[in-house]
């Protein structure tokens, strides 16, 4: 998978660069991304991120919708705080959700590492939700999908896709900071 995941992942820093700038046209950038990630995962066994794929395909065209409809401040699309009772609420939700997808494949599949990729998953379809709705709380999980992410590509030999999620650990980060300062402005 080498040209793949190199072409991929090149994808993703674009894709994440505008994210953290709030920029619309990140999308085109994570649509490719996403649909070359999809081959990938399945190559390596990682079945719950290869469907993971499939629905960031779908998520970024609602993004991509949502984001055109957003307010923009500051050359960038409006973000915003969640309310704690909704943070504790996409907590528990994406937990289940992640002990149910690892326990279903763990018991119907021969996936690698099925409740650590169901894990990597569930956070990360609720990351990217919430940066669909302009949250920025989606960079907390983000952040957690990442550290969580490195250990697990590395360890099922995705090299390129580790380093490119320690970078997206840094990006995530970054995109925190700039995000919490625009949703207090």
């Amino acid at each position: 998978m080498g040209g793949i995941e190199i072409a991929a992942a090149l994808l993703g820093v674009i894709n994440i660069i505008l994210v953290v700038r709030r920029s619309i046209w990140n999308y085109p950038f994570g649509i490719a991304m996403v649909a070359l990630y999809f081959f990938v995962f399945w190559d390596a066994k990682l079945y719950s991120d290869a469907l993971l794929q499939i629905f960031f395909l779908l998520i970024q065209f609602y993004g991509w919708w949502a984001w055109l409809k957003s307010p923009q401040v500051d050359h960038g699309v409006a973000v915003e705080w969640m309310r704690w009772p909704q943070r504790i609420r996409w907590l528990v939700v994406t937990m289940i959700f992640a002990i149910a997808w690892g326990a279903v494949m763990a018991r119907y599949t021969d996936a690698a590492a099925p409740f650590a990729d169901a894990t990597v998953a569930g956070l990360s379809v609720a990351a990217q939700i919430l940066q669909s709705l302009r949250r920025v709380e989606s960079w907390v999980l983000w952040i957690t999908v990442d550290a969580f992410a490195v250990g697990l590509y590395l360890w099922r030999g995705l090299n390129v896709t580790s380093g490119l999620y320690a970078l997206f650990f840094v990006l995530a980060v970054v995109g925190l900071r700039e995000w919490a300062q625009k949703a207090k402005a």
